[in-house]
């Protein structure tokens, strides 16, 4: 009778260990500098998405992290109890992977630090890592996110202003204003700043 039990033992461990080593390792890659992320599973590509990480002042952390826990339903009290759906927590400092109803965001950088997904993909993630297990799952972080560019350097990058030079209407065309005849200018108010022109009284006569 021991001897069975002891069988029974040593066949319900090693069933344990079989359920072990099935379970499979889970990268999870985000590329800030083209806000991506990349999933992986036994060395297997998964998954392919765009992502948003954090804006200017709020950059996502870049490291290699073990994600610690999943809050399913989760909100952030930081940020006005702003929906952070199928949260994948991997700081200590609240930085998670979760769903964001901002769809029109992802491809740029959008959040306080967080990595948002499309509410679909973000559940989809969450499945899979706990079906596989925060231990045999790692989240790689790394790039920078992606700068605007200055007003500086848009300024600068603009192709100077050309005044429009003239159209040429004909062989002797000149942009400069007819000069007027001598006998039709105008005298001066006072005085005379010219010899009288005699010949022209002569010829009016």
């Amino acid at each position: 009778m021991r001897l069975v039990g002891l069988l029974a033992a040593s066949l319900l461990g090693t069933l344990t260990l079989g359920a072990g080593w099935a379970k499979a390792d889970v990268l999870i890659t985000v590329d800030k500098t083209i806000q991506h992320m990349s999933v992986s599973v036994g060395g297997q590509s998964r998954y392919a998405w765009s992502v948003s990480t954090g804006k200017a002042g709020y950059e996502t952390p870049v490291g290699t992290f073990t994600p610690s826990r999943l809050v399913k339903d989760h909100a952030s009290k930081e940020w006005d109890n702003s929906p952070m759906p199928h949260s994948i927590f991997f700081t200590h400092r609240g930085h998670a992977i979760h769903g964001s109803n901002a769809t029109r965001s992802l491809g740029r950088p959008a959040s306080h630090g967080c990595v948002r997904l499309a509410p679909a993909n973000a559940a989809k993630l969450f499945a899979l890592v706990r079906s596989e297990g925060l231990g045999n799952t790692k989240i790689v972080i790394r790039g920078d996110e992606p700068k605007k560019s200055s007003a500086r350097t848009v300024k600068r990058d603009r192709p100077k202003a050309r005044n429009a030079e003239p159209t040429s209407v004909g062989a002797g065309y000149s942009d400069r204003r007819p000069q007027r005849p001598e006998a039709l200018r105008p005298a001066p108010a006072y005085g005379y700043a010219s010899p009288l022109n005699t010949q022209a009284i002569f010829d009016w006569q």
